[in-house]
C-alpha cells in the first residue's frame, strides 16, 4: 500500500535551501492531500520546521560518511512513498520504495537560475505543468513574538535591514562603503537593523559605531528563524551575496543584492521586490555607496 507520502531531498546551504522552496510547494500543490518528509542538513533545516504540510524532517550528516546515509536510507525504506525528488544526489530515490521518483541528474529542459532547474526536476513528477511558486519561509508564532518584543518599543517605522557579511572576503562590500551608505540614506529610513552569524560581527560593531540612525545590531544574537521575523519589520535590505537576500526576498522585503565574484543568473533572489547591482570588475571595492544609495531608492515599496 502506497502511504500518503511524498520525499523531497533539498540543499544545504542557507541561500540554496531557500531556493528549493518553489519545487517543494509545486510538489505539494500536485499532491495536496499527502504530508511530505524533507532531508535537509541540521544547519538549515529551522527553515522548514513550521512548513504545514511537514510530516518528518530528517538530517544528513555528512560526518557520518557512508555509514550515515546507510542509516538514512534504512529509516526512509520503512515508507512506500507516491514521489520523490532528490535535488541533492543523482541515486537517492532508486534505493528507496516509491512509485514516482526524479533526481538531481534528471534535470530536462530548464533556463539559467537555480530554481528553474530544480522546476525542470521536481516536474517528471508531476501529474501536469506547474508554474513556478515564489520562494516561501515559514516560521513560528514564537519567532513573531520575539521579533515584535525586541522592536516594538522601539517605536521605528522604517527599518532598513543590513546584511554585511558573506562566506569569503571576495564577496563582502568593503564594511567602509556600509558605513557610506547609511550616510547617504539616513533621511530614508529611522533605524538600521544589522543581521548575520558570529562572523559577522566586527563589520556590524563597526558599522553600529558609526551610524546616526538608531541601530539593533543581531549579528550571532538570533535564531535562523528570528532573523527572518526581523526581516518582516524591515522596508527594505540591502546586503552581500549571501542566505539572508535569499530569506528577505522569501519574505517579500524590497532586497538588493551586492554582486562581486558569483553567478548572480544563477543564483540571485527571486522575487518581483528582489533587485541585484554588479560590481565593476567584479570587484566590490569598487562599486561606490552613491551608486548603491540610488539603486537601493529604486527598489519597490513594501506592500
Amino acid at each position: 500500500m502506497i502511504d500518503k507520502r511524498l520525499l523531497f531531498i533539498t540543499l544545504s546551504n542557507i541561500g540554496d535551501l531557500v531556493l528549493t522552496t518553489p519545487a517543494l510547494l509545486a510538489l505539494h500543490a500536485a499532491y495536496p492531500d499527502h504530508r511530505v518528509d524533507i532531508v535537509a542538513d541540521a544547519r538549515s533545516s529551522s527553515l522548514l520546521k513550521a512548513c504545514p504540510f511537514l510530516h518528518t524532517l530528517y538530517h544528513r550528516d555528512k560526518r557520518l560518511g557512508i555509514r550515515g546515509m546507510l542509516e538514512l536510507i534504512g529509516q526512509l525504506r520503512r515508507v512506500h512513498y507516491a514521489a520523490m525528488v532528490d535535488l541533492r544526489t543523482d541515486f537517492a530515490p532508486w534505493l528507496l520504495r516509491g512509485t514516482r521518483r526524479t533526481a538531481r541528474w534528471r534535470r530536462g529542459p530548464h533556463g539559467p537560475h537555480a530554481i528553474e532547474q530544480h522546476m525542470a526536476i521536481v516536474s517528471q513528477v508531476l501529474p501536469e505543468a506547474s508554474t513556478i511558486p515564489n520562494p516561501t519561509i515559514w516560521i513560528a508564532e514564537s519567532d513573531t513574538v520575539f521579533a515584535h518584543n525586541l522592536l516594538a518599543d522601539l517605536r521605528i517605522k522604517r527599518w532598513l535591514a543590513l546584511g554585511p557579511g558573506a562566506n569569503w572576503l571576495g564577496k563582502q562590500w568593503p564594511r567602509e562603503h556600509f558605513a557610506a551608505l547609511l550616510v547617504e540614506c539616513k533621511d530614508a529610513y529611522d533605524g538600521v537593523l544589522i543581521l548575520g552569524g558570529s562572523g559577522d560581527q566586527a563589520a556590524a560593531e563597526y558599522l553600529a559605531s558609526r551610524n546616526v540612525l538608531p541601530t539593533v545590531n543581531m549579528t550571532g544574537k538570533s535564531s535562523l528563524t528570528q532573523a527572518v521575523a526581523l526581516l518582516d519589520h524591515a522596508v527594505a535590505f540591502v546586503g552581500n551575496d549571501s542566505g539572508l537576500g535569499h530569506l528577505a526576498a522569501a519574505r517579500g522585503v524590497p532586497t538588493l543584492t551586492l554582486f562581486g565574484p558569483g553567478r548572480p543568473e544563477r543564483y540571485r533572489p527571486w522575487g518581483g521586490r528582489a533587485k541585484i547591482l554588479l560590481a565593476p570588475d567584479k570587484n566590490l571595492a569598487h562599486l561606490s555607496a552613491i551608486e548603491v544609495a540610488a539603486a537601493l531608492k529604486s527598489l519597490p515599496s513594501k506592500t
